[in-house]
C-alpha cells in the first residue's frame, strides 16, 4: 500500500499472511505487540481491566517479527503496533482500542466471538492466552 518500496519488504512471506490469518481466526481477540512498547501495554490493560482473553504474539520476541509486521502492514494498512484484532477485524491500535472501550464499544465487540472462545478446546489452541484474574 502506499509508495513505501523497498527490496527486502515489498513483499509479504505468504508464510507469515498464513500465520496471521490462522491467529486472527484461531483466537477472538489477539495483539500483535512489541514487549516495550506503551501503546501495545495500553491495549493489553483495556483486556485486562474486563478480564478478556486474548493471544499475544510479540514482534521483537519472535523469529519471523520483523516480516509479520510487514505482512500486518500489507493485510491492515499500518505498519505501527500494537495491531490488535477482535473477532477477525483488526480494530486499530492502542488508542483505538482504549477509544472503543471508553466508548463502550469493545465489550459488545468481544461478546460476538464469545462461544467460540468460550468453550476450552481439547486441542488447546487457546495456549498463550492470558485472562486477568482480578
Amino acid at each position: 500500500m502506499g509508495n513505501f518500496t523497498s527490496s527486502t519488504t515489498a513483499r509479504s512471506s505468504p508464510a507469515c499472511v498464513q500465520y496471521v490469518q490462522e491467529m486472527v481466526t484461531q483466537n477472538c481477540v489477539v495483539i500483535f505487540s512489541k514487549s516495550t512498547c506503551p501503546f501495545c501495554k495500553m491495549a493489553k490493560n483495556v483486556f485486562n481491566e474486563i478480564g478478556a482473553n486474548y493471544k499475544v504474539i510479540e514482534l521483537d520476541e519472535h523469529n519471523d517479527g520483523r516480516r509479520l509486521q510487514e505482512a500486518l502492514a500489507h493485510m491492515t494498512g499500518a505498519r505501527t503496533v500494537p495491531r490488535v484484532f477482535v473477532n477477525g477485524n483488526c480494530i486499530g491500535g492502542g488508542s483505538d482500542t482504549k477509544r472503543l472501550h471508553q466508548e463502550g464499544k469493545l465489550l459488545p465487540l468481544i461478546e460476538q466471538c464469545a462461544p467460540c472462545c468460550a468453550a476450552s478446546s481439547p486441542e488447546g489452541s487457546g495456549s498463550g492466552q492470558f485472562q486477568s484474574s482480578k
